[in-house]
């Protein structure tokens, strides 16, 4: 909190004692007042919720904060209405965590807008939780019974790496490429409980390639890696939503791997399905990024090189 907010604590008993510039010392306040709540309500608190609760309130406008100082205007509840707001925005999955919870602004949008909407197109860098949030979503629907199956799918395409080099079996070759849903899945439900979902069919994780002429009723899909979907691959999932379903598509636009000249599927889409109202886009940027803090500043040089390179060439 010293760090982020550029002031002084120290603690006396029950007593904390904040020194620095008042807009400071105010964020300080609310920030503890927040979170006391917040963890008097069951919430058991982790590194990571106090470095985006402290991210969240370094970037709020204090204009209109309730004063302390004024006790007729000052109420707890008062004080805690967007930290405890997030926090009651989680995902319930399966017993190996209790809950997920958005790490910002716009992961927040991000699940309410999977909640409202039957196509949910996500678009941002590597790390914003994209297919992670739509995975717990995916869970907590098919644990809800709201739908009765899971499809991820993802584009079986190289990144500077041919399938033909890998030893095994067609389906050794592209399991590699299907390997960060099973971490995303594997990451919210207990191994075995999700082997032998899998095993039933309640939960299937495949190529692109295999959704081809089938039609999904019932079901929670997530198309991840969409950038590297061809317009003829797009289309042709966007068309297989059936009734009762949901369909999650993720992408990050800057990190195209297809044959030079291939118009990416993603790219296309967004033009065409732009002005359809049922169908909501959400964008991420690198402020959303929940992995190292490092992946943030790598992102912001990769875009600040490509926009020179771009200028360079005009």
């Amino acid at each position: 909190m010293e760090e982020v907010l550029g002031i002084k604590a120290s603690i006396r008993g029950s007593k904390v004692f904040l020194h620095g510039a008042e807009k400071s010392v105010k964020k300080a306040e609310r920030f503890i007042s927040e979170f006391y709540l917040i963890n008097s309500n069951g919430y058991s608190i982790s590194p990571e919720d106090i470095k985006f609760a402290l991210k969240a309130i370094e970037d709020t406008d204090l204009k209109d904060l309730p004063d302390r100082n004024k006790p007729e205007k000052f109420t707890p509840d008062s004080a805690a209405p967007s930290l405890k707001e997030f926090f009651l925005s989680n995902i319930p999955v399966a017993s190996k965590k209790k809950f997920i919870v958005p790490r910002s602004g716009t992961q927040k949008k991000y699940i309410e807008a999977i909640r409202q909407y039957d196509m949910v197109i996500g678009i941002g860098p590597a790390g914003t939780g994209k297919t992670y949030l739509a995975m717990a979503m995916a869970i907590n629907a098919l644990l809800s019974k709201q739908v009765s199956r899971i499809i991820l799918a993802r584009p079986a395409v190289e990144a500077g790496e041919k399938l033909g080099f890998l030893p095994g079996d067609l389906a050794e070759k592209i399991n590699p490429y299907l390997r960060p849903l099973y971490d995303a899945l594997f990451d919210m439900m207990e191994t075995d409980k999700a082997y032998q979902l899998i095993e039933k069919g309640i939960i299937e994780i495949a190529p692109l390639a295999f959704m081809r002429g089938r039609t999904l009723n019932d079901s929670f899909i997530i198309l991840d890696e969409a950038q590297n979907t061809t317009s003829e691959q797009m289309k042709m999932y966007l068309t297989r939503l059936g009734f009762n379903s949901k369909t999650v598509i993720t992408g990050d636009i800057t990190q195209i791997d297809l044959p030079y000249g291939k118009t990416s599927g993603l790219v296309e889409a967004e033009k065409i399905l732009k002005n359809i109202k049922d169908v909501r886009f959400v964008y991420f940027s690198e402020k959303d990024v929940v992995r190292h803090k490092l992946v943030q500043e790598i992102i912001k040089a990769y875009e600040k090189f490509e926009k020179s390179r771009k200028d360079t060439r005009l």
